[in-house]
C-alpha cells in the first residue's frame, strides 16, 4: 500500500476463527436445548463454559463434532463445515479431540493400546512411530510409567490423563473437554486440572465445560456462560468472576462461590 507516495506494509488481515457456530439450535422433543447459539473460538484460545445444569453446556461441547446432532446453524471447523455423517465427518473428527466425563477408555486394552489406537486406525501411523508419540504423551501427562497397565489398575485422575494423552495423540486441532473433573474424587481433580492448565499454557486450543470456578479463573481466556440453553454472557475470567453483567450470571455465581 502507498500513502503519499510512501510505500507501507499491508495491516495484516485478522486470523479466521478455528471454531465457529452460526445460529445452532437443537431439541430433545418439545425441550429446545441449544437455542440460536453464536460462538467463535480463535487458535489458541481457551474458552470455558459455565452454567447451572440442564443449560445446554454439554450437548453444545458434543454438537462440535457431531456426537449429537443440531436442527439448524452451522458448525465449521477451520473453514470447513461440519457434515451430517460418513467419511468426512470422520476426517473432520480426527481434528477435534474430545475427552468426556466417564473417561470412555477400552477396559480390555493397555493404556498404551488405548493411546496408539486411533493413530494408527485412522490415520495411518506405523506402530512403532504411534508407540513413540504415545510415550512421550504418557510422560506428558505424568503418567508415562502407566503404560503397560489396564484402565481398571488405574486411579480416576490416571485415566483421565490416559484420555488426555489419547485426545493429543491424533494431533488435534481443538480438544473439547465435557466436565472431565466430575466423576473424580476431591483429590484426584487437581492432577488432572494441573494437566489440563498446562496444555493451555501450550496453546492448545480448547472448549472446557466445567464446574472448576478455580481452573476458569486461572487458564481460560474467555468464560462463556449459558443458561436455559442460551449464552446469556461472555467475558474475561477477571471481568466475568468480578462484574457480571446478567442477573442471571449474578445469581448463579453467589450461589457458587459462597461455599
Amino acid at each position: 500500500m502507498t500513502v503519499h507516495g510512501v510505500a507501507t506494509e499491508e495491516p495484516a488481515a485478522a486470523e479466521a476463527p478455528l471454531v465457529v457456530l452460526d445460529k445452532v439450535n437443537k431439541h430433545y422433543g418439545e425441550l429446545h436445548v441449544l437455542r440460536d447459539i453464536d460462538l467463535s473460538v480463535q487458535r489458541g484460545e481457551v474458552i470455558v463454559i459455565i452454567g447451572p445444569s440442564g443449560s445446554g453446556k454439554s450437548t453444545l461441547c458434543r454438537a462440535i463434532n457431531r456426537l449429537e446432532s443440531i436442527d439448524s446453524g452451522v458448525i465449521a471447523i477451520d473453514g470447513t463445515p461440519l457434515p451430517a455423517e460418513g467419511r468426512q465427518l470422520a476426517r473432520l473428527r480426527a481434528d477435534v479431540g474430545m475427552v468426556f466425563q466417564n473417561f470412555n477408555l477400552f477396559a480390555h486394552k493397555t493404556v498404551l493400546e488405548n493411546v496408539t489406537l486411533g493413530p494408527v486406525t485412522v490415520l495411518g501411523k506405523s506402530k512403532d512411530a504411534a508407540e513413540r508419540r504415545g510415550r512421550e504423551l504418557l510422560d506428558r501427562v505424568g503418567i508415562g510409567n502407566q503404560a503397560d497397565k489396564y484402565p481398571a489398575q488405574l486411579s480416576g485422575g490416571q485415566q483421565q490423563r490416559v484420555a488426555i494423552a489419547r485426545s493429543l495423540a491424533m494431533d488435534p486441532k481443538v480438544i473439547l473437554f465435557d466436565e472431565p473433573t466430575s466423576a473424580l474424587d476431591p483429590e484426584m481433580v487437581n492432577e488432572v486440572l494441573d494437566v489440563m492448565t498446562a496444555l493451555a499454557r501450550d496453546g492448545m486450543t480448547m472448549l472446557v465445560v466445567t464446574h472448576e470456578m478455580g481452573f476458569a479463573r486461572r487458564a481460560a481466556d474467555r468464560v462463556v456462560f449459558m443458561a436455559d440453553g442460551q449464552i446469556v454472557e461472555e467475558n474475561t475470567p477477571d471481568d466475568f468472576f468480578g462484574a457480571p453483567r446478567s442477573e442471571r450470571a449474578k445469581s448463579f455465581l453467589a450461589k457458587i462461590l459462597s461455599h
